[in-house]
């Protein structure tokens, strides 16, 4: 069944994020307000694997959740950027290398019953380091960690945002399958 909007009541609002309390109706049921945050630009991230490197991440604190992790480059689509633009932008800016051609790996809605928010995933083999990141405030250091560890650096709960996660399971899953 599809829930009927009646509009929308703007809360609060920045250039990065909106929160707006929805009028909404379940059919045959009640309505109520529902609050929803508004993302204005999509995000793209990209799995850079190299083969005998393995894959190519930034270890970084997270003030929201007061943790440290590993993380794949990633960040906003800026206006007039496609998504795999920004994906190869991003992790220039975050890492210092470039990636060489990236292919699409998948699109998604992270939190898609309080959010709009849409992740555009990329996939990569290969990166040129070029120098250091000009996004150097991003994170603590930046490394290549062998597929080998992958799975037990997310067990120990170091790789635990939903995006590289996804990102990660996701290349894995298509590798596990080739």
């Amino acid at each position: 069944m599809k829930w009927t909007v009646h509009g929308e009541r703007l809360v609060y609002e920045s250039p990065w994020m909106s929160v707006a309390l929805t009028d909404i109706e379940i059919p045959g049921e009640r309505r109520f307000e529902h609050h929803v945050v508004r993302m204005p630009a999509e995000a793209a991230g990209a799995v850079i694997d190299d083969g005998s490197r393995g894959v190519l991440l930034l270890w970084r604190h997270r003030f929201t959740t007061d943790s440290w992790g590993w993380e794949i480059p990633a960040g906003r689509v800026d206006a007039g950027e496609s998504p795999v633009e920004a994906a190869a932008r991003e992790t220039l800016e975050e890492t210092g290398w470039q990636p060489g051609p990236l292919r699409p790996l998948g699109r998604y809605f992270p939190f898609n019953g309080s959010t709009d928010g849409v992740f555009n995933l990329f996939v990569g083999d290969s990166a040129e380091h070029v120098g250091e990141p000009a996004d150097w405030y991003e994170s603590e250091r930046v490394e290549w960690v062998p597929w080998s560890v992958i799975g037990d650096e997310i067990e120990a709960g170091r790789i635990g945002d939903g995006l590289s996660l996804t990102a990660l399971l996701w290349v894995a899953f298509r590798r596990s399958n080739s």
